[in-house]
């Protein structure tokens, strides 16, 4: 197998990048430039041609037209910042082609800019051509590790934070983990109790530990569903992977000893679903952080349904009770598109 052009440092840096600026040059060699919005998959980086304001059709685009006379391109993506120690860029170099719809790899395109970019959900660049970009060498300078905000709009965020599962080999930084879970903290719990408590896995032989003990509670209730020997074999595996690759887990349970206590069983359960719904918030608060921070993200229950197992692995607490992991790390490569969400007016009653 090829190594790949970019280092996981360059890749994580380009990955996070919403804006990036690619020359192209005419067959005389007369260079062009223009910023564009992209999405990198392994080897490739991807380029709508959308839907903003043009004068021309996409295929007379200026730089749609130096790609036909001269494959040859380069693309920068940049972070500047008033802190000059925090100056970086990546540049690829490589050979364009045009990706006719129709083709496969035209359709997996769109899906990842459409991941990246919620606004391409209305736009309809399926009808267009996409930019494909071979990632022959690639040039880096500056903090690429350097832990920034880009300080986007909180919707914007929320719109653009996804689920992943596949990750780079790449060290997520200590204070990067200790960002995620501060925000973590802040959030709202039943009288302020905050009844939960954070644990925090890097090591390999931790996270084996732990995927061996959840493996084995989740054969036992895949077979017991009836499952195919084969289609358990490969859920087990792609659940392990999950956990072996991603650079940091953070496993969040709930501390029932912190719940405030009720004489009958009705107050003390709501009381136990309150503290539920607050460790639910605390892990949207560290998802947000963590995507701020330019890292990637997933949420996974299955600590929920094997408890015990989690808590003998780890050699925690018995009185804590796991309830979900988040995986950290860096995407390898853009993921793919997220689900789509109900509109709003399927989801809200007003009442005046």
């Amino acid at each position: 197998m090829a190594s790949p052009v970019l280092s996981p440092e360059q890749t994580a840096f380009l990955v996070c990048q919403r804006v990036a600026r690619l020359a192209t040059a005419d067959a005389g060699g007369r260079p062009h430039a223009v910023p564009v919005c992209f999405a990198y998959a392994p080897g490739a980086v991807y380029i709508a041609l959308d839907e903003k304001p043009k004068d021309v059709p996409p295929d007379r685009l200026k730089r749609v037209r130096n790609i036909r006379e001269n494959p040859n391109v380069t693309l920068v993506a940049d972070r500047y910042a008033e802190d000059w120690t925090l100056l970086a860029f990546v540049m690829v170099r490589g050979r364009a082609e045009l990706l006719e719809p129709g083709m496969g790899e035209h359709a997996a395109a769109v899906k990842r800019l459409r991941g990246k970019y919620h606004q391409y959900e209305t736009m309809k660049i399926e009808t267009n051509p996409i930019i494909a970009i071979r990632v022959e060498s690639a040039a880096s300078w500056g903090a690429l590790d350097a832990a920034t905000s880009t300080r986007t709009p909180v919707l914007d965020e929320i719109r653009g934070r996804r689920s992943v599962r596949r990750y780079l080999p790449k060290r997520v930084r200590d204070e990067a983990v200790e960002r995620v879970l501060e925000a973590a903290r802040w959030a709202p719990s039943p009288h302020g109790r905050q009844p939960w408590r954070f644990a925090v896995i890097s090591k390999d032989e931790t996270k084996e530990r732990l995927a061996d003990a959840m493996g084995g509670e989740w054969r036992t209730n895949l077979e017991m569903d009836g499952q195919e020997p084969g289609i358990v074999e490969k859920r087990l595996e792609g659940s392990r992977r999950r956990l072996l690759d991603a650079p940091v887990l953070i496993l969040l349970c709930l501390y029932p000893e912190d719940l405030d206590a009720y004489p009958d069983p009705d107050r003390q359960e709501n009381e136990t679903t309150m503290a539920v719904q607050s460790l639910g918030a605390a892990a949207q608060n560290a998802l947000l952080a963590a995507y701020d921070q330019g890292l990637d993200a997933g949420w996974m229950c299955a600590p929920l349904f094997c408890p015990e197992n989690v808590v003998g692995a780890l050699g925690l607490d018995p009185g804590l009770v796991p309830h979900a992991l988040l995986t950290l790390g860096y995407a390898e490569g853009d993921p793919p598109k997220r689900r789509n969400r109900r509109p709003l007016h399927e989801l809200v009653v007003y009442r005046d």
